[in-house]
């Protein structure tokens, strides 16, 4: 038969691996929300990236052909 001290020893063990589980889903859950803010805050930078890119192509289309820069297929 199993002897009683380490039986409690073992069970002591199970109680902390137990609390120590839910610490690392709480902790997981906290990540995946932070996860899901970052992800949500990269694609509005990314949709302003756009939209700046898409003013700034607009704004250079605007300019007179003299005032632009010659591009790498002109050059000799």
């Amino acid at each position: 038969m199993a002897d009683p001290q380490h039986l409690d020893q073992i069970a002591e063990r199970v109680e902390r691996l137990l609390l120590r589980h839910e610490e690392l889903q709480r902790t997981n859950a906290l990540l995946h929300q932070q996860l899901q803010g970052l992800q949500a805050e990269r694609d509005s930078l990314k949709s302003r990236l756009n939209a700046a890119r898409a003013r700034i192509d607009a704004l250079l289309d605007r300019l007179p052909a003299a005032a632009q820069p010659p591009s790498s297929d002109d050059a000799p």
